[in-house]
């Protein structure tokens, strides 16, 4: 289940008005804009507000072209109409503090996780950009598009977040962050710059559906509780992605064990493949795995495996297209990161398993590619010994430490692996990849 999706047609329903039935005794929005108006007249007057350029009283409501149908009491709005917009202000790290004294600093997305805010940084400077029940949205950098409600009180917020506010109150603050919510891939799609940026004439032109007041309420606590379920159902998903990733190493390390599948005294021992790939082969010593099956033998990985350095085949340009051919590698999550269509310099000699150095991430490849930088090895098995069961291996076996140290040479191509007979191995792989099978077709279907 993508709750992703979920989550933004709970939205799309609520700012349609199809989330909670309307009721004809509210009052309708036309009547709560007009309030808005003489309130923001009255402030004016008593100087507690500055006109902006384009008051509420030059635009009632939006009268133009409106993007959907909204029900009966709704009206449309341009954000700059009604809503107050504010720019951050950086400080320089001498002027904030980790120590909690002073006023919180929400410095950028890092601060805004889930629609939260977390603090971590505090300053002494006097003024105060943002004020509680203020919507912040992350308007320039990686994070460009993040939201979260102002829920701490007075806060300074960083340039590349901006404050949207009601001066007056009147409107539900937590409806204004549902209907920007709504908008988020919109507004994402329309970051520009090297470095993702909105411009405010985006956010201020914004049109947005008001609801009355009362369905504002209504809404909110809808999506409130809509969004609690969604909450319960990611964790449970999260749990089975845990369940789901613990039975398939648990599975594996069965079949580095010996404990997948039965032996069979018929089988030539893995010391004799061993032998063949180095006459001058001798066992390691058992410490790790003392009770390995009959005909097994343990072997340090360098024994069954030769490296390659890389950089014949890292890519020229990061022009990548999906309608170029080769795909362009990296050991980690993301794995292929582009396709290329440069035709020298492109990896054949398959299967192998390439391995991030600085990681010990490993991935088996069994198709022509290149990579993206010099951090990694290219694997190769000796053809005695079944590649899939040394990846099956090396998938369940991490170093973790300095991100900065390389691996392969001085650690990890020492580690110990267990060696069954090469026809055990080729059943090892048939039966984990049955297992998982069953197990993914298990997942799919939840």
């Amino acid at each position: 289940m993508e709750t992703k999706k979920l989550r933004q047609k709970i939205l799309d329903l609520a700012i349609h008005g199809k989330l909670v039935p309307q009721d004809p005794n509210d009052e309708p929005a036309s009547i709560l804009l007009e309030r808005i108006r003489v309130e923001k007249e009255r402030l004016i007057k008593e100087g507690k507000i500055k006109r902006t350029k384009k008051a509420a009283s030059d635009t009632p409501h939006y009268e133009n072209k409106t993007p959907f149908e909204v029900p009966e009491g709704w009206e449309w709005v341009r954000l700059e109409d009604y809503l107050l917009l504010l720019s951050g202000q950086d400080y320089p790290p001498q002027k904030y503090n980790s120590d909690h004294r002073g006023i919180p600093y929400i410095i950028g997305a890092s601060n805004i996780e889930n629609e939260q805010l977390s603090i971590n940084r505090w300053t002494d400077e006097p003024s105060v950009i943002s004020t509680l029940n203020d919507v912040l949205v992350v308007c320039k950098g990686a994070g460009v598009g993040k939201i979260a409600m102002n829920n701490v009180g007075d806060v300074h917020i960083a340039r590349q977040i901006q404050a949207i506010r009601d001066e007056t109150g009147i409107i539900n603050s937590k409806f204004i962050k549902l209907c920007i919510a709504s908008n988020i891939s919109e507004i994402i799609a329309n970051a520009n710059g090297l470095i993702p940026g909105l411009k405010r004439e985006l956010l201020l032109s914004l049109i947005i559906p008001v609801a009355p007041i009362e369905e504002q309420e209504r809404i909110v606590n809808a999506v409130e509780q809509w969004f609690t379920l969604v909450d319960t159902l990611e964790k449970e998903t999260d749990d089975l992605s845990a369940r789901i990733r613990q039975t398939k190493s648990k599975i594996l390390d069965l079949a580095i064990h010996g404990k997948l599948v039965p032996q069979d005294p018929n089988d030539e021992p893995a010391i004799e493949l061993l032998k063949r790939i180095n006459p001058k082969f001798t066992p390691c010593d058992n410490a790790h795995y003392e009770n390995v099956p009959e005909g097994w033998t343990v072997c340090a990985l360098e024994d069954i495996i030769d490296y390659e350095q890389p950089q014949a085949y890292i890519v020229q340009s990061t022009d990548y297209k999906s309608q170029y051919k080769t795909p362009v590698l990296t050991a980690g999550k993301s794995f292929i990161i582009g396709y290329t269509n440069e035709l020298e310099g492109v990896f054949t000699d398959l299967p192998v398993i390439i391995f991030d150095d600085f990681t010990t991430d490993s991935k088996f490849v069994d198709f022509p590619f290149k990579v993206k930088s010099s951090a990694m090895k290219i694997l190769h098995v000796k053809e005695e010994v079944n590649i899939q069961y040394v990846c099956w291996f090396m998938s369940i076996t991490r170093l973790i430490g300095d991100t900065h140290k390389r691996y392969w040479i001085s650690e990890y191509s020492k580690l110990h692996i267990p060696i069954p007979p090469r026809k055990e191995q080729d059943r090892i792989i048939n039966k984990v990849n049955e297992l998982f099978q069953i197990i993914d077709n298990i997942s799919a279907e939840l």
